[in-house]
């Protein structure tokens, strides 16, 4: 006499410990790269933001003849999480550096003028970030 054989469907315990292993392994490869991603975009935001007020402050300095730290009457936007500190900034020129916290710790400073700059800007009117 012969025991019947029962059809089975769906996926034994081990092939789901496979699957979950290999996908275990593909996530491992794949957040590094992602975070690295993300600190290069948070960097370029950096470099962007810098750059749109070195515009604003020439546009109010050949208005004005003058530099100001007033981010509303440069009309300028930072993006969310982008924190500026000043220099020195006055008629003779501006010194900026521009951080932020989920591109820590790269800092990005630009200084135009005769005014002592904040680091890592060495040369005036080169944005540089370290």
């Amino acid at each position: 006499m012969s025991v019947p054989r029962r059809n089975r469907s769906g996926f034994t315990l081990i092939e789901l410990l496979i699957v979950v292993v290999i996908i275990g392994v593909l996530a491992a490869i794949a957040i590094p790269k992602f975070q690295s991603t993300k600190g290069k975009a948070n960097a370029a935001t950096l470099k962007s933001d810098l750059r749109n007020l070195a515009t604003s402050q020439e546009a109010y300095f050949y208005e004005h003849l003058t530099y100001t730290t007033n981010l509303s009457a440069l009309n300028v936007q930072l993006t969310g999480g982008v924190t500026i500190t000043w220099g020195t900034v006055s008629a003779a020129g501006w010194a900026a550096k521009v951080t932020h916290p989920l591109a820590y710790p790269i800092e990005c400073a630009l200084f135009i003028g005769s005014v002592s700059p904040l680091a890592p800007a060495v040369t005036e009117g080169q944005l540089r970030c370290q």
